[in-house]
């Protein structure tokens, strides 16, 4: 799981009031509003376990944020110099080959990830890798939210030139 993904739920207590995780767990389920997430998302797993003691600022479960969902991939330099930001692009997830997932490109990085040894020439320069990601609208997936998983591999199509229209085959199909 990649950690971009992740988001840990703090618990803030003074540390006289330390509290356990079974008693924070008996709180969640009672529908006590005392301890309350940052944000929505949904519950990865679990870090503090049912007799554990948590101090201030203790961590006692992961969530997934499912409002900023992502895919990062890698371009090389001359496909990265002509990507802009907003620029659309295609997803096609390994576990869902059926659908074409539309997104926005929302960060090309500034500096290659993936460097030869050595840069001396013209085509050592065009093996650079620049990482990109391609960010799904937060309504689209608000609209899909019990499809919505993260970490899965797939590929992104971004496009490069807007005059052409996406090929049939990229076409956005959802569930």
């Amino acid at each position: 799981m990649n950690s971009d993904f992740a988001v840990s739920v703090l618990l803030t207590t003074t540390p006289e009031r330390a509290l356990n995780a079974d008693s924070l767990l008996r709180a969640y389920a009672e529908n006590e509003k005392a301890h309350r997430a940052p944000r929505s998302g949904r519950v990865q797993y679990r870090v503090a376990q049912p007799g554990e003691v948590l101090s201030a600022g203790g961590r006692v479960l992961n969530l997934v944020d499912l409002g900023d969902v992502y895919m990062t991939f890698f371009l090389p330099t001359r496909d990265a110099g002509r990507v802009g930001l907003g620029a659309e692009a295609r997803l096609i997830l390994d576990a869902r080959p059926d659908l074409v997932i539309p997104a926005q490109i929302s960060f090309v990085a500034d500096v290659a990830q993936f460097t030869p040894k050595t840069v001396e020439t013209a085509s050592e320069r065009e093996k650079l890798m620049f990482r990109v990601r391609a960010r799904i609208d937060p309504e689209l997936l608000e609209k899909h939210i019990r499809y919505v998983k993260t970490g899965l591999p797939g590929v992104a199509f971004v496009r490069l030139d807007r005059r052409k229209e996406w090929p049939a085959n990229l076409q956005i199909r959802l569930p």
